[in-house]
């Protein structure tokens, strides 16, 4: 990449915290641009959680204007403001490698894909993402085998299934409420109303008789 680069600068507060300001980090991301000899394309600013992905519209602006080649290069405080997670991180790092733009942390220098060394981070960041994924979904599949050795139900409560059959009559028959169903069987009344619907939609369809008229 050349001396000239394009950057967009991106800085992240909490609205958890009140007393933070951006400034505290685009002042010095600014003087890092400066110093390094690039330009300021765009200051991309939110307010909101790392988590908040629909409130960080200002992220989303940025890599719209990176997806455009609009810019050549991301700069961030520190990559927590900019990733919630190593499966995002490895996403983002992903497609922006895709549009050839860089992405460098100002509080992290290791963290610079314009680099060689930052290039091979990138292949370890994703391979770490990739191991971390597979690790969980072991869990998960073994936590699940244990559960069934030790006779745990995995999916809806065994209560609902072994009870709806005694409720079901009285709801049908109006004689207890979905309200008082849910609290008997100790699920939500959406469970419930769920259950209705299920039950009705698998019922065999059965003549009606008509009375004869006198």
């Amino acid at each position: 990449m050349s001396a000239s680069l394009r950057v967009g600068i991106y800085a992240r507060v909490s609205t958890a915290d009140r007393d933070q300001n951006p400034e505290t980090q685009l002042l010095p991301l600014r003087e890092f641009v400066v110093s390094q000899g690039f330009s300021i394309v765009g200051e991309f600013v939110d307010h909101a959680s790392a988590t908040d992905l629909k409130g960080r519209t200002a992220w989303r602006r940025l890599l719209d204007q990176a997806s455009k080649h609009k810019l050549d290069l991301v700069l961030v405080f520190r990559i927590d403001r900019a990733f919630r997670s190593v499966h995002e991180a490895a996403n983002t790092l992903e497609r922006l490698r895709g549009w050839r733009v860089g992405l460098r942390s100002y509080g992290e220098p290791w963290l610079d894909t314009t680099s060689p060394f930052g290039e091979a981070l990138y292949y370890i960041t994703v391979a770490y993402a990739q191991l971390e994924k597979g690790i969980i979904a072991e869990r998960v599949r073994s936590g699940m085998a244990r559960a069934r050795k030790q006779g745990t139900h995995i999916g809806r409560p065994r209560k609902v299934n072994g009870e709806w059959e005694a409720i079901w009559p009285l709801l049908s028959s109006g004689q207890v409420s979905q309200a008082e169903a849910a609290r008997r069987l100790r699920v939500s009344q959406a469970t419930v109303s769920r259950l209705c619907k299920r039950t009705v939609g698998s019922a065999p369809r059965q003549a009606v008789p008509i009375k004869a008229s006198h």
